[in-house]
């Protein structure tokens, strides 16, 4: 078996505060997708709506923004304005929702990969390891499985790999070990009670730790990397001719997966050849040859913006 490749981003380091986070890249970003005043665009994680209120700024009255976002919390950030769309859904339904409010083709998309610090700071979500509550990550509150759920639930496989592949937690066997064993004695439902359980696993510095395990469960609750992959899989049949997606990750995992799949269409690590050894073509044509990342002002200003990456591309 392969070792996973390292994965870094925001929540391996700390969690930010102060309501919903401030837009990174936002200049880059909007520049990047080179709106035309008429055009039809998409924010896939309106979030806080920071980009997608500055995508207003640049579209005419007869451009359209359709938002996405699963939380329910996001609905008291859209925009009050009568071009904007609000579809409370995850990404990975794109086509279908655009299609049902006949939209058949875009010119732009934007996906922001990052957490909002207001999930982070309600407690009762269960996303920090700041406060104690129930174990809970879900994003969209609709859906049934909890971080406790997949504790109580996966096997010591599961939550190996897991551990291993979302967090790159560095004991990610023995953890997984741990907790397998612990749950035998006591069912482990809260914050505080998962950290007393694994206490005698944590290694260095017990934030860092606790912020990559973390990270794992809420990447695996929310099924956040094949979601990116379906959602990007769509833009092929959204975009139109010309139009733009600009991506903004947090972690090297997801940074890979947008990279592979602008440059060959696929999440392959390497497209082979056929058989008259010709590579497949992608069907992108890709904007910035190497990602964006923040600037000295904007890392002073915005310490989240320490790990995005930007990624532009233009379907053929």
């Amino acid at each position: 078996m392969p070792k996973p490749k390292k994965i870094t981003g925001q929540d391996a380091s700390g969690e930010e505060s102060s309501g919903y986070h401030i837009p990174v890249l936002l200049k880059e970003t909007i520049d990047g997708l080179n709106i035309v005043p008429d055009g039809i665009y998409v924010d896939c994680t309106m979030g806080g709506a920071g980009h997608s209120r500055e995508i207003l700024k640049h579209l005419g009255a007869e451009g359209r923004l359709v938002v996405f976002d699963q939380d329910a919390d996001a609905k008291q950030n859209v925009p009050d304005d009568e071009r904007v769309l609000f579809i409370q859904q995850n990404f990975r339904h794109l086509q279908r929702f655009l299609r049902a409010n006949k939209i058949r083709e875009v010119d732009g998309i934007l996906a922001d990969l990052g957490v909002s610090s207001h999930q982070f700071d309600e407690p009762e979500r269960g996303f920090s390891i700041r406060f104690d509550a129930a174990l809970d990550m879900r994003m969209d509150v609709r859906q049934t499985t909890t971080a406790a759920d997949i504790l109580k639930n996966y096997t010591e496989q599961e939550l190996h790999r897991m551990f291993e592949q979302y967090g790159e937690v560095t004991n990610a066997r023995t953890l997984a070990k741990t907790i397998v064993a612990k749950r035998t004695e006591t069912p482990i439902r809260t914050i505080s009670g998962f950290k007393q359980a694994v206490k005698e696993d944590v290694k260095g510095n017990p934030n860092k730790y606790f912020a990559q395990v973390f990270q794992a469960l809420r990447i695996e609750v929310n099924d956040e990397i094949k979601a990116l992959e379906e959602m990007l899989l769509q833009t092929l049949a959204v975009l139109k001719p010309g139009g733009r997606i600009a991506v903004i990750t947090f972690h090297s995992l997801e940074d890979r997966i947008v990279k592979n799949f602008f440059k060959q269409g696929s999440f392959d690590e390497e497209v082979e050849d056929d058989v008259y050894g010709r590579k497949k073509e992608s069907p992108f044509l890709i904007v910035t040859k190497k990602p964006i990342v923040a600037g000295a002002e904007e890392l002073r200003n915005n310490s989240r913006s320490r790990s995005a990456k930007l990624r532009i591309a233009s379907k053929k």
